[in-house]
């Protein structure tokens, strides 16, 4: 019979204990018994609160309405891509914080876009159709979803949308 050592387990995958160790996770936690941690009030995994925010495009005039086309937008964005649907359901579970903000011109959504997307954060940047208020291919609305510490290093020193 093969012996171990105290610290290992048979049952640990060595590859989802080193995922849980990148992710912060205490050693002892990572390698606790799953009988023994469903018993347990110690919730294992890092709460990581997440916003959806929209940047507005105040040099164009415009009704708020624009913002629903960015909120559906990125909505549908991350829903087609798997990897980022639980994304979506962590951002709902802890109350879906939403903030609307004043962008200055197109040329700040085009930096805040770039800038958000160097972060490997989802955004979706509306192109108007025309069809209402704005010029065709107008930028109106940049929405950005994710932790909310990234969030906030795009867009942080933006004022509230009143």
């Amino acid at each position: 019979m093969e012996s171990q050592s105290p610290d290992s387990d048979a049952s640990v995958d060595e590859s989802l204990f080193a995922l849980l160790l990148d992710l912060g996770i205490p050693e002892a936690a990572a390698r606790r018994d799953e009988d023994e941690a469903q018993g347990s009030d110690v919730n294992l995994l890092p709460s990581r609160h997440h916003k959806m925010v929209f940047v507005v495009n105040m040099e164009l005039s415009m009704g708020t309405g624009k913002v629903g086309h960015a909120a559906i937008g990125l909505f549908q964005l991350v829903h087609e891509k798997p990897s980022q649907r639980g994304m979506i359901n962590q951002w709902d579970e802890h109350g879906a914080k939403k903030v609307v903000l004043q962008g200055v011109n197109t040329d700040q959504l085009l930096e805040l876009h770039a800038l958000a997307l160097s972060l490997e954060l989802p955004t979706y940047l509306v192109q108007d159709a025309g069809r209402t208020q704005v010029p065709a291919g107008s930028q109106t609305v940049l929405a950005i979803i994710g932790e909310e510490e990234l969030v906030n290093q795009v867009t942080g020193q933006l004022k509230l949308l009143n």
